[in-house]
């Protein structure tokens, strides 16, 4: 459904979201991703739902329901993706405004504008930063337990994240320097923070990620370092595989590449942040042992 037909629903909707079901905030996430974290940092203190959910969905390209529409407009609390990645949530808020609610815009507080790398969950500063700002936003709305979301931060910070935590910095300490390629720009971020050489063209990982198709140069350069063998493991989106990917996954099983995987949204749908970052992290810290050892036999 077009956003701009949604537009006489909200308008009926206004002023549901200063108003809590018993007691408890209303939070809606544009991504599960998100979602999953905000859940976890409001514990009992809130309801929390997610509009993208589904693995086979699309974000940049999701067409939002009425009952999304609805959603949005009976929340204390939005959180957006921003950076360009899910302009039809910002579409939805700006179609009903509320002075009442909190808009949490992901790309804003880490810093990262449309036209930039919005994939920002795979960014573990940014991931820190989003739960700084989201236990910020919930204490804002709800002051008088101020004290049980900092100690939900905590928790969540020295607990819930401490595999996730302590995977990255293994990978960093034992891999740093490892030349690495990938089907697009989601693997950036994380690529980034594991100290991992990026041989991909930025040009080639963002075209795939937006949808475009890659200049004949970036194709023959990427195929190149997959067919030489120039990168030690190669990580690839499996929502997102276009012919391009697809070549350039099998050419590397052909070559002996480790292959590994990444996904744009929680996989399974019901799993926690942690637990999807942190099982994407030991294979891809697999693949790197794989690709180490078959380089020193």
């Amino acid at each position: 459904m077009a956003i701009v037909l949604l537009a006489g629903l909200l308008a009926g909707c206004g002023g549901g979201s200063s108003s809590a079901a018993g007691g408890r905030l209303q939070v809606v996430a544009a991504e599960n991703f998100w979602g999953s974290i905000v859940r976890q940092l409001a514990g009992n203190r809130a309801d929390v739902s997610s509009i993208i959910s589904n693995p086979s969905t699309d974000p940049h390209d999701y067409e939002p329901t009425a009952q999304d529409a609805r959603t949005i407009a009976s929340s204390q609390l939005v959180v957006l993706n921003g950076a360009g990645y899910d302009g039809w949530a910002q579409k939805l808020v700006d179609a009903n405004p509320d002075p009442h609610r909190v808009v949490l815009n992901v790309g804003d507080i880490v810093h990262v504008a449309a036209g930039g790398n919005p994939h920002q969950w795979y960014s573990p500063s940014s991931v820190e930063a989003f739960i700084r700002a989201a236990t910020a936003r919930l204490q804002r709305l709800d002051p008088g337990n101020a004290t049980y979301y900092a100690n939900q931060q905590t928790r969540y910070e020295s607990t819930g994240l401490r595999q996730y935590r302590e995977l990255i910095a293994s990978i960093r300490a034992k891999y740093s320097g490892t030349p690495i390629g990938a089907s697009e720009s989601i693997v950036t971020p994380l690529a980034t923070a594991l100290g991992l050489t990026m041989e991909t063209p930025e040009t080639f990982l963002d075209a795939i990620a937006e949808g475009n198709d890659p200049t004949a140069g970036d194709k023959a350069l990427a195929d190149e370092q997959v067919n030489a063998r120039k990168i030690a493991v190669f990580v690839y989106n499996s929502q997102n595989a276009t012919p391009d990917v697809k070549r350039l996954l099998d050419a590397a099983k052909k070559v002996g590449i480790p292959v590994t995987t990444v996904t744009e949204t929680l996989t399974p749908a019901g799993a926690t942040f942690q637990a999807w970052q942190s099982r994407q992290l030991r294979q891809l810290r697999d693949a790197l042992a794989a690709a180490k050892a078959a380089a020193s036999s």
